[in-house]
């Protein structure tokens, strides 16, 4: 079983986060802790394996609990619960940055503290089995001729780790991920995530970002990532990232169907398009697009998402190659490549 401490000031999360772990018989929550000093104490005596830790507490907080790391030899692997504000942005991506090894925003009421109760445990068990990937070395950078493209929303993040880190080896292509977030720097926090887990660097998208081969870019919350075309100085064609501030679609932005859309119409033929968990319609109509053009579609199998709605939505389009358990989509990814290596 995996032992876990509990860490929050406020007595009904420490309550409703223990009640919501203890469902699963793989985790067991060894101890609470309402501060930072009391997780402290708790790590040295109980040597917990994953701890929950809010970030904003009285006596000691959590980027403080973070600051001690490297007193204790066996540290837990943390995951951060993080609140939806600009500060609980920015403490998130300084709590990255001292080691924490993942996060989830924490919800406002009990009705959406219900709604991660899955994704909680996912977590807390990624973490458990997580490694991390190497430090790279540089290479020399070329433009990617064909482009992956990833589209997410709830229950998203912690299938985006395992998917990444079933590649094992850098790939000769762009990967392009969507994955709805709010504004205020959390995607900025989760590429620096993904980056440990990955053997691609990842990172957050910036205006005119040019998409090269063995590269990840993670769409920045905020902003539409819109694949145009481009032609380097060189004579390379490729793709670059536009950002667009234009209108929301399907309530979010980014989204997942404005990427799609304009990676297929780059692109054609050597796209492949990916759905795995999210609520909602968004990608139907992208992957739609994908398909029209020639390109690849894949989408997870429905018990391994949280929600089903983006895949669903692709599925009543009838315009799927492949629905695939989430430990295999690497795998088919890597196979699709191949086959446009063949075809070309």
């Amino acid at each position: 079983m995996i032992r876990v401490l509990v860490v929050d000031d406020s007595l009904f999360m420490r309550t409703i986060i223990q009640d919501m772990i203890g469902k699963d018989p793989e985790i067991e929550v060894i101890a609470v802790a309402q501060d930072g000093i009391d997780a402290l104490k708790k790590i040295d005596e109980l040597a917990p394996e994953v701890m929950t830790l809010d970030i904003e507490m009285p006596r000691m907080g959590g980027l403080e609990v973070l600051r001690h790391r490297s007193q204790y030899k066996n540290f837990p692997k943390t995951l951060l619960l993080s609140s939806l504000t600009s500060k609980g942005a920015e403490m998130t991506r300084e709590a990255m940055e001292l080691g924490a090894d993942d996060f989830m925003l924490k919800p406002k009421d009990v009705i959406g503290t219900r709604g991660i109760e899955r994704e909680l445990r996912e977590k807390i068990k990624n973490l458990k089995n997580i490694s991390y990937q190497p430090k790279r070395e540089a290479k020399p950078r070329k433009i990617s001729d064909r482009i992956i493209t990833i589209g997410s929303s709830a229950g998203g993040p912690v299938m985006l780790d395992t998917l990444l880190s079933s590649l094992h080896s850098p790939i000769d292509s762009a990967i392009v991920i969507t994955q709805h977030m709010p504004e205020g720097g959390f995607t900025a926090s989760l590429a620096t995530r993904l980056n440990r887990i990955s053997p691609m660097p990842v990172k957050e998208t910036e205006n005119n970002d040019v998409l090269y081969q063995g590269q990840i870019y993670l769409s920045k919350a905020g902003y539409h990532s819109v694949i145009s075309a481009m032609l380097s100085e060189k004579g390379e064609t490729g793709g670059k990232i536009i950002h667009s501030r234009s209108p929301p679609l399907h309530s979010v932005r980014p989204a997942v169907d404005k990427m799609f859309m304009s990676a297929a119409s780059v692109f054609g033929s050597q796209c492949i398009g990916v759905l795995l968990s999210g609520m909602g319609s968004d990608g139907g109509e992208g992957m739609a697009k994908i398909k029209e053009k020639g390109g690849k579609t894949i989408v997870c199998q429905e018990k391994d998402c949280l929600v089903y709605g983006m895949a669903r939505a692709a599925l009543k389009r009838e315009c799927v190659d492949q629905i695939v358990p989430l430990q295999s989509i690497g795998d088919e990814i890597i196979k699709n490549l191949s086959g446009m290596n063949n075809h070309v």
